[in-house]
């Protein structure tokens, strides 16, 4: 079974209303077992892959998520382009419950979480100005305009360790450096799928304030689960829009960015990192 489009999302979205359900896989990876089972769908003669990324029953922690696994996964079912959907926090006035966010660029503060396939006797540089697959944003952001559903189409966003949310210091000196949004599933996700030459890109959906308003109750999951609730039922009903759109995108920089990010010539490095790695970087080896 092969899918060029893959969708990662939270709770709920691996229930998928248009379309056909092909098949639900299971995927071993040298990293491990990926998230759950990948559901299989097919849009318009066009096929993609759904994971949810905290496990069916939502069990897995943001921390806990093996992205090394799901994106080496959805690479060998030959996805090409991954939409990743997830909760954000907002740190901005703008930025409101309910609205949507493309994500353009992104600060790392994770702590603890394995972020590259590089290692292990391959040394590797990949490029990370732009996190974000330009021609993938801009499917979404066509795709968020026709819909009517409210968004913004720039969106910088905190990447943090969780699992607790923001202090309220943290939460202003995010303000002061200019994010406009917070989440905690964005990393690794977007610096493994680029080293994976998979085009990547994100849409958070705006649940709450964060902490940093002062006059207001500071954020906690019902609150979270209250607007995310309503925000899955939409991104649910953007899905096959995104997938149809998604397959119109035929060449991207992506897809060769691991070109020029490989150091180690291929008689030195070790024979079982060429072997979990081939499927990325065979084409260079050779």
């Amino acid at each position: 079974m092969k899918a060029s489009i893959g969708i990662i999302g939270g709770t709920g979205l691996e229930e998928f209303d248009s379309g056909k359900v092909l098949d639900r896989v299971d995927i071993p990876t040298p990293f491990g077992m990926p998230s759950d089972y990948f559901t299989i769908v097919e849009h318009e003669g066009i096929t993609a892959a759904i994971l949810s990324r905290h496990g069916k029953g939502h069990r897995i922690l943001p921390t806990e998520v093996n992205s090394k696994a799901n994106i080496w996964a959805l690479k060998s079912l030959g996805v090409k382009k991954i939409v990743a959907v997830s909760a954000v926090g907002s740190l901005a006035e703008e930025y409101k419950p309910g609205e949507f966010a493309v994500t353009s660029n992104l600060i790392d503060r994770t702590r603890e979480r394995p972020s590259t396939y590089f290692g292990d006797g391959l040394a590797g540089h990949i490029g990370f100005a732009e996190p974000f697959c330009a021609e993938t944003r801009k499917v979404i952001i066509d795709v968020l305009k026709k819909s009517g559903q409210s968004f913004h189409p720039v969106a910088t966003i905190i990447a943090m360790e969780g699992p607790a949310f923001s202090t309220r210091a943290e939460s202003a000196w995010y303000r002061d450096v200019g994010a406009h949004i917070i989440g905690m599933t964005v990393l690794p996700e977007a610096k493994l799928a680029r080293e994976a030459e998979i085009c990547y890109a994100s849409i958070g959906m705006v649940t709450d304030y964060d902490c940093w308003r002062l006059h207001e109750e500071h954020v906690n999951i019902d609150m979270v689960l209250a607007v995310m609730n309503k925000n899955v039922s939409a991104i649910k009903n953007l899905v096959p829009k995104l997938i149809a759109g998604l397959a119109g995108i035929e060449k991207c920089a992506c897809n060769t960015a691991a070109a020029g990010a490989l150091m180690t010539s291929k008689e030195m490095v070790p024979y079982e990192t060429r072997r979990k790695l081939d499927i990325f970087y065979g084409k260079y080896w050779k």
